[in-house]
């Protein structure tokens, strides 16, 4: 699958997977809050997933802030994670972090079985977003009640 940079003209169907996938475009992770609207992205084919990220000003790492495949199971969220890897690896940049909720197992699965580690829990980093972001969920996947915030990180070589 074809994955090219977001650009200017894609910028109103960004805003819409954002808000059909977050609610908001600003997301909540590693203590830090993303307009994820406003972040570089990257688009996996027609329009069929999306992945915004950050590089911090030192350039030690990177943090993958949303990854969204809008037909889940067909290799676009691998397209779009492995093309941000190698564009991480061409600037020199040595670690991708990604953060998620506590109950989101299939995005722990996926991750884990794409080379990220976890490498912290953030014990009751939820809690403390819903006071700035109220729409986040008591409870998420499979009925799992959200409180934590788990960080994981790849290596890139």
């Amino acid at each position: 699958m074809q994955v090219r940079p977001k650009a200017d003209g894609d910028q109103e169907w960004v805003s819409a997977v954002l808000s059909r996938f977050w609610g908001l475009p600003q997301i909540f992770a590693g203590g830090e809050v993303f307009d994820a609207a406003n972040l570089p992205g990257l688009i996996a084919g027609e329009r069929e997933g999306l992945a915004t990220f950050g590089v911090v000003p030192d350039r030690t790492s990177a943090r993958l802030v949303t990854l969204n495949a809008l037909t889940p199971r067909r290799g676009i969220g691998t397209a779009l994670t492995e093309a941000l890897v190698a564009q991480l690896a061409a600037g020199g940049v040595p670690l991708l972090r990604v953060s998620m909720t506590n109950d989101n197992l299939d995005a722990l699965r996926f991750y884990q079985r794409r080379g990220f580690r976890i490498a912290v829990v953030h014990a009751g980093a939820i809690d403390r977003a819903r006071r700035l972001k109220p729409s986040i969920p008591l409870a998420g996947h499979y009925g799992i009640p959200i409180h934590d915030e788990l960080e994981l990180v790849r290596k890139i070589d």
